[in-house]
């Protein structure tokens, strides 16, 4: 259920589940969601005072994970959007044409393609064939000196992972009183 408290000019808003436990839990999550867990006998005005003591505890986690936003919003993968690759920003270009292809050009990321929803396709296949020869580069070295180990690599995988909100934020912070 969803709730909120008025602590000064600040509105916190929660979000509350009832379970077993013997005690009432506040958890802050990187996207800045105040998720309370109350034992079922909690009268919510019993919540909401527990809220106010932490309030200022909360108030200081918001804060923190505020410090990483904002995030990437969602991409387009329309021409002029912005790209990160190896640091750098790139400006997406989207080009009509027959021939698909992404490649790198001065300060745009290049996209030919007939279809234009094919964009976001095509640059993640771009992205994670770049990906593989740049890690298998760097990973040679490293294999290389295991061996004298009698280290051997079996394999190196590469997979698409989480939003960069949701990459470097792995952490909660988490209360129980």
């Amino acid at each position: 259920m969803k709730h909120a408290i008025q602590f000064g000019s600040k509105q916190i808003d929660f979000h509350l589940e009832y379970s077993g436990r013997k005690s009432l839990g506040i958890t802050v999550t990187p996207d800045l969601y105040v998720l309370v867990k109350a034992p079922v006998d909690t009268s919510l005005e019993k919540v909401k005072e527990k809220l106010r003591k932490k309030a200022p505890w909360i108030i200081r986690q918001q804060s923190f994970f505020l410090s990483f936003h904002p995030k990437t919003p969602a991409r387009k993968f329309i021409s002029g959007e912005t790209h990160l690759y190896l640091g750098r920003q790139y400006r997406l270009k989207i080009i009509d044409g027959k021939e698909e292809g992404v490649k790198l050009k001065g300060k745009f990321i290049e996209v030919t393609t007939i279809d234009k929803t094919k964009a976001k396709q095509l640059v993640n296949k771009w992205y994670l064939q770049n990906a593989k020869t740049k890690f298998h580069a760097i990973a040679q070295q490293l294999i290389e000196k295991f061996k004298k180990h009698k280290v051997e690599s079996s394999s190196i995988v590469l997979r698409e992972m989480p939003t960069r909100g949701q990459l470097h934020a792995k952490r909660k912070t988490h209360i129980e009183s």
